[in-house]
Parts: structure tokens; C-alpha cells; sequence
């Protein structure tokens, strides 16, 4: 079972986090974390794939699937369910919410 913690970091302004790109990886307590834009809605799953060391934002992002630029396994990054092969494991998932155009992330324990 995924736990979160209490704590709410602050991650930035929309604007600033996302450009032309609807993805884009930051650091929180040490953790890589991928930041997706869907439909206006942001999510937040762990960055490192699964399968292996590789930076999922750095990957393809369609819809709602991220392709891992090393393996070619896709995740859904609305709850960080692994989709294809190689893919065995999930990836966690972490709590957004938006305050004005302020984003804030809760990691998953």
C-alpha cells in the first residue's frame, strides 16, 4: 500500500514548469519526480523507470502515456501503471494540486 506524507512541497508556478513541453523532471527531497500535463490536470510519478535508469520525462509523452526513451515501455502517468513491456512494476504515483497557478506535490512514501 502507497502512503504519503503530510508535507506539501512547492514546486513553482505552471507557467514556469511547463513551456512547450507537457513534461518536464524535477528533484524533490532527493527524489526525481516527472511532472505531466494532461488535458490541464498534473500528475506526478516517480522519474526513474522501473526497468531501468532512465529519466521517464526524457521520454515520449502522447495522451497520457510516457514511453521510457531507453526501453520503449509505456506508463500511464494519471496513477504510474506500467503498460507494456519490459515493463513489470509500476511506477509510484504522488499527489498534485493546484493553488492559483502554484503547483504542490505530496510524495508517496
Amino acid at each position: 500500500m502507497t502512503t504519503v506524507t503530510d508535507t506539501w512541497h512547492c514546486i513553482g508556478t505552471l507557467g514556469d514548469l511547463f513551456g512547450e513541453r507537457a513534461c518536464k523532471g524535477v528533484e524533490i527531497d532527493g527524489v526525481k519526480i516527472g511532472l505531466f500535463r494532461v488535458e490541464g490536470i498534473v500528475f506526478a510519478i516517480d522519474d526513474i523507470c522501473t526497468h531501468g535508469q532512465a529519466l521517464l520525462s526524457d521520454g515520449e509523452f502522447d495522451g497520457h502515456e510516457i514511453e521510457c526513451p531507453l526501453h520503449a515501455g509505456l506508463f500511464d502517468v494519471r496513477c504510474g501503471k506500467a503498460l507494456t513491456p519490459p515493463l513489470t512494476r509500476d511506477a509510484r504515483a504522488h499527489e498534485t494540486r493546484v493553488e492559483g497557478d502554484t503547483l504542490f506535490v505530496r510524495l508517496a512514501d
